[in-house]
C-alpha cells in the first residue's frame, strides 16, 4: 500500500514540475594570459531553447583550485572591476547568455596547470532547472575576443540522451 501510495505521487510530481530548459553550449574557448598566469578563464554562448527560464547558478572545473562566475562592472569613478557573481546569470526561455571577455565569463583561478594551445579544459555548468552540463573547452590561447564567433564548434547539448 505505501509502495503505491509512493509511486502515484511521484507520478503525479512528476506532472506538475516544469520541463526542463534544453541547454545547448557553442563557440566555447579558454585562455590565460600567459603560460605561467595562475589564473584564466573560459568564454561561450550558452543557448537555452526550451520554454521555461533557468538560471546559471554555479561552475567547477578541475583544471583550478577554484572556478566562479565573474563578470566586469563599471565602479562609481569609471573603473572596470571584475567582480564574482554569486547569484549566478538568468538564462531566458529561448534565449542566451553571452559569456565573453570584458563581460560574463567563467573564472578559473589556482590552475593546476599551464593552459597549453589546443588542450582541453573539462567545466561543469551547474544550472537551476537543468543541473549539471558538463561541457570539454578547447584552449585556444591566440583568440582575442568573441567577434568572430564560430557557431557549432564545441557545441554540446544538455538531454536525456546525455
Amino acid at each position: 500500500m505505501l509502495k503505491t501510495t509512493l509511486l502515484a505521487g511521484a507520478a503525479a510530481l512528476g506532472l506538475v514540475l516544469p520541463a526542463f530548459a534544453e541547454i545547448t553550449v557553442e563557440d566555447a574557448y579558454a585562455r590565460s594570459a600567459s603560460p605561467m598566469a595562475k589564473s584564466g578563464a573560459a568564454f561561450m554562448l550558452i543557448h537555452n531553447s526550451g520554454e521555461t527560464a533557468d538560471r546559471l547558478i554555479a561552475v567547477s572545473s578541475d583544471a583550478a583550485a577554484r572556478t566562479e562566475l565573474h563578470t566586469h562592472l563599471e565602479d562609481g569613478n569609471g573603473v572596470m572591476r571584475m567582480v564574482h557573481v554569486e547569484e549566478g546569470f538568468e538564462l531566458p526561455a529561448e534565449g542566451m547568455i553571452a559569456m565573453q571577455r570584458g563581460g560574463k565569463h567563467v573564472m578559473l583561478m589556482g590552475l593546476n596547470d599551464a593552459m597549453e594551445q589546443g588542450e582541453t579544459v573539462t567545466i561543469t555548468l551547474t544550472f537551476e532547472q537543468a543541473g549539471d552540463v558538463v561541457i570539454e573547452v578547447p584552449v585556444d590561447l591566440e583568440r582575442q575576443d568573441h567577434g568572430g564567433m564560430q557557431h557549432g564548434t564545441g557545441a554540446m547539448k544538455h538531454g536525456s540522451d546525455s
